[in-house]
């Protein structure tokens, strides 16, 4: 008897002990997919380079935490980083995961840093990203979603800090700082056509859009009047949900989980 129960002990120890190793393997292998998918499917929607230092995954909890996430600068600028962003997290409706639409509840961006870059008398580095988003050549409307598709409930963007390079003009600042109003974006994707490259364009343009809207009267004109027009012609081709900036509001994910979670075929 006593032996019998010695057995059932190094069995229990065993599985508990596998279990355990199992657990840790799995996320850090999830972890590790995600992070690579996220900056692949980011890098290839904005055609430069994206990195992040870290990214926890809590695939039960249905949420993600990423760390110092870089976009680079295209090619002949001075600086390498477009945009720093310390902290983003999102919640996410787990059982959609498995499905072509993934669900998810909120999005919080917090702490992006821009260098945004005057090139010219008009050019700039945030214009040249957001022109180079794909578009179909055809109908000039947004590429058709890869992969899986997107619903967003709410998108948040605080503190947003601007670092505006300009051309040197004799005894003028060439460089002005800007602070945004917080960003919010609500009811993304109900068109059932937001995939990454269009999520990333419509965060890009809601920062273009709150540059061009403070800069008003600090910035060169033709700066500002060029990114309107910019602004103007890639939010009608990402689509028509509302991008709202206000004073009181404080596939990058689906992508990299497309390797773990692979969406349903059609019969």
């Amino acid at each position: 008897m006593k032996k019998l129960r010695r057995i059932l002990l190094v069995t229990i120890a065993a599985i508990v002990i596998l279990a355990a190793v199992a657990a840790v393997l799995v996320n850090l292998f999830a972890d590790r997919v995600v992070k690579t998918g996220i900056e692949a499917a980011a890098s290839k929607a904005l055609n430069v380079g994206v990195t992040m230092d870290s990214l926890d995954l809590s695939i039960l909890g249905g949420k993600v935490a990423l760390d110092n996430l870089l976009i680079k600068n295209p090619p002949g600028y001075q600086h390498d980083n477009l945009l720093q962003l310390r902290n983003a997290s999102v919640v996410v409706d787990i059982r959609s995961l498995l499905g072509d639409v993934v669900n998810i509840k909120e999005i919080k961006l917090d702490g992006a840093e821009v260098v945004l870059e005057q090139r010219g008398v008009s050019g700039n580095n945030l214009q040249d990203v957001l022109k180079s988003i794909p578009t179909s050549p055809k109908s000039q409307e947004p590429a058709q979603p890869s992969g899986k598709k997107l619903h967003i409930d709410t998108l948040e963007l605080s503190d947003v800090r601007v670092m505006v390079k300009l051309l040197p003009v004799p005894g003028k600042a060439d460089t002005v700082t800007l602070k945004l109003a917080p960003i919010k974006m609500t009811n993304l994707g109900g068109d059932n056509k937001l995939d990454t490259a269009a999520l990333a364009g419509k965060i890009l343009a809601a920062i273009a859009e709150g540059v061009a809207e403070q800069g008003a009267g600090v910035l060169p004109d033709d700066m500002v009047g060029a990114m309107k027009s910019t602004l103007a012609n890639k939010t009608a081709e990402l689509g028509k949900e509302a991008i709202k900036t206000t004073e009181d509001l404080g596939k990058g994910l689906t992508e990299g989980l497309k390797g773990l979670l692979k969406p349903k075929k059609q019969e």
